[in-house]
């Protein structure tokens, strides 16, 4: 009878473990790779104080910082000129632009500026104001895991919103822009 019930447990752990694995990774089917848990929702956003992007006539465009955003909800965008996803959401990035719910300012991730610049003549600038993040530092402080990355910032400075990769008309109007509306009207008196 010993042997027997040896012979059980030996054959039900490795059983009950793969069936405690598979169910994990079912789950994980399940999930969406852009909703990964930010632990900067709700918590200030990380002061920064950059470099505003070079102009093509050499003149110092000056820096822009967190402080210069402050009082009003606005969207950040991390985004690079030799980002392939960047290009695919930038239509929704000039379309968000037109519609002056909120600024859109721009953080230029690990890029040269003169690309930077050209990509933009290229293609549209949907920013108020872009900033170049030439080491990447403040991206980091941002919690940014790769580009495209946009933040809805809220009046009082605090990040209301992140979305990981490329934005997608779904995005931008079951999340965006409702949120947009929303901190806008909090914001009115």
């Amino acid at each position: 009878m010993a042997s027997s019930f040896g012979r059980t447990v030996r054959f039900a752990v490795p059983a009950l473990v793969f069936v405690a694995i598979a169910a994990f990774l079912m789950l994980g089917l399940f999930r969406d790779p852009q909703k990964i848990p930010s632990p900067l929702i709700d918590k200030a956003a990380p002061a920064f104080d950059l470099p505003r992007l070079a102009t093509t006539d050499g003149a110092d465009p000056g820096r822009l910082s967190s402080a210069d955003l402050a009082a009003r909800p606005y969207i950040l965008n991390v985004w690079a000129s030799w980002c392939a996803p960047c290009l695919q959401e930038h239509p929704l990035l000039l379309d968000l632009a037109k519609r002056r719910l909120a600024p859109v300012v721009g953080i230029d991730y690990k890029d040269e500026p003169a690309h930077a610049r050209a990509w933009l003549a290229r293609h549209g600038n949907p920013f108020d104001a872009v900033a170049s993040d030439r080491d990447g530092r403040a991206a980091i402080e941002w919690g940014v895991y790769g580009v495209p990355e946009t933040f809805i910032v809220d009046a009082a400075g605090l990040i209301r919103y992140k979305h990981i990769g490329p934005l997608t008309r779904e995005v931008v109007d079951r999340d965006l822009v409702p949120l947009i509306q929303r901190l806008s009207s909090d914001r009115a008196p």
